[in-house]
């Protein structure tokens, strides 16, 4: 099934945009220039044939997908999870995990975060507590995860509670894929519940980063907006 999708991978590439990835993600991976849009084609070509796919045989599908260092038979993997929600369950956190370990970039890390995990919490919302450890790792890449894990709960007005406690445990990070994925979540927290994020965020300006900051404010209304970018400047001129 892996050896398919990847035949179907490399008949639909374009080696100049492979070039063009490589150079844009710095990665040290293969690439094949098939696009996102021919990747989902693929996927949900095999999706339609493979309707009754069990859980344990999609995690076989996709860790065989990752067993090579080519960036699309990997994204494929990402989307094939995304594409069955209903057959991973909490168990396989742990399989989830160890493919964020290996992602190294954004572009692999975010779908994993947001569409596998976030699924999966919202499927299983008791889920979050098996995530508690991210919080405190070594790996940026796995803490950034935690936090973007919440993003479809928050869309739904939920979770920002759990979210807001990790994120103040980051707040004060200087990599940048935290600070970013803090402002993400505020940002899509703000289209539902303005209120919580301002009250959140009100009394932490001081620690706040710019990007955070700007990602915040942006669902907000004027006054809020101002009252924090205000009292940001300010803060931050004290410094």
């Amino acid at each position: 099934m892996a050896r398919r999708i990847e035949r179907e991978l490399r008949a639909r590439g374009d080696p100049e945009r492979a070039i063009g990835e490589k150079k844009y993600l710095k990665s040290d991976l293969e690439f094949l220039g098939a696009s996102m849009r021919a990747i989902r084609e693929i996927v949900k070509s095999f999706v339609r044939d493979h309707e009754s796919l069990s859980g344990d045989d999609l995690v076989e599908i996709v860790l065989e997908l990752w067993s090579q260092p080519i960036f699309e038979r990997r994204i494929a993997g990402v989307v094939l999870l995304e594409s069955y929600p209903a057959n991973l369950s909490p168990r396989h956190i742990p399989v989830i995990e160890q493919l964020i370990r290996a992602s190294r970039t954004w572009a692999l890390v975010d779908g994993l975060a947001v569409q596998v995990t976030g699924e999966l919490v919202l499927r299983h919302p008791a889920a979050l507590q098996k995530l508690e450890r991210w919080a405190i790792d070594d790996d940026f890449w796995i803490r950034r995860s935690l936090l973007l894990a919440h993003l479809k709960l928050v869309r739904r007005g939920q979770g920002f509670s759990s979210f807001g406690r990790h994120a103040d445990s980051m707040l004060g990070e200087k990599e940048f894929f935290i600070r970013k994925a803090i402002g993400w979540v505020l940002r899509e927290a703000a289209k539902k519940n303005p209120d919580d994020v301002f009250g959140w965020l009100a009394p932490r300006t001081h620690i706040a980063s710019g990007v955070t900051m700007r990602e915040a404010v942006k669902y907000l209304d004027a006054a809020q907006r101002d009252n924090l970018m205000t009292a940001y400047k300010e803060k931050r001129s004290l410094v």
